[in-house]
């Protein structure tokens, strides 16, 4: 019932579609892009709860206060602590292996802002626990919602990380002047 009406409101109100052609395996990472406004967390939200879909997300600590900390972890938050050094990655990435399912999602801009630094902690996660990344993009401009690829990471980084900001260059993000390549 609910994931009708989320289906509803999603699709069929805010006019939304999908492309989605990607097998989603038991175990993989959401490499989602662009990252401009907070808008992308609920569109994500919405289509997940639409699609019947479930998946972890990391956002920084400082979203996790009294009463939003609760709500988000329940939705499957992870709070990041970005200026602790921490060897989160490789707690991650050990826990996909060993757990039967595994869906995370990631922006790996880092912030809403511009920042042609990609985080590259996704890649490293799933690169340890050799799980594909999807490559999920939020079009703003045409009002859809597209995975057309998965990969493997091969351990060539720079050369991932170009592909995967390739794939990104024709996605409108809700503010497109906070997103470069």
């Amino acid at each position: 019932m609910l994931r009708n009406f989320f289906g509803w409101l999603l699709y069929r109100y805010l006019g939304w579609t999908k492309e989605v052609t990607v097998e989603h395996p038991d175990k993989y990472i959401i490499c989602l892009a662009p990252h401009t406004s907070n808008w992308d967390f609920f569109y994500g939200q919405l289509y997940n709860h639409a699609e019947g879909l479930s998946s972890n997300f990391l956002m920084k600590k400082e979203w996790f206060f009294w009463p939003l900390g609760p709500i988000f972890r329940k939705m499957g938050g992870i709070p990041v602590f970005r200026q602790k050094k921490s060897s989160m990655t490789e707690t991650l990435a050990e826990i996909a292996k060993k757990e039967e399912k595994f869906h995370l999602t990631i922006t790996p801009e880092g912030t809403r802002k511009a920042n042609p630094d990609w985080k590259k902690g996704f890649y490293y996660i799933a690169l340890g626990a050799q799980i594909p990344v999807l490559l999920y993009g939020l079009d703003y401009e045409r009002k859809r919602i597209c995975c057309t690829r998965s990969f493997y990471p091969t351990g060539d980084v720079e050369k991932d990380m170009q592909e995967i900001k390739m794939y990104f260059k024709d996605f409108k993000g809700k503010k497109p002047e906070q997103f470069v390549l």
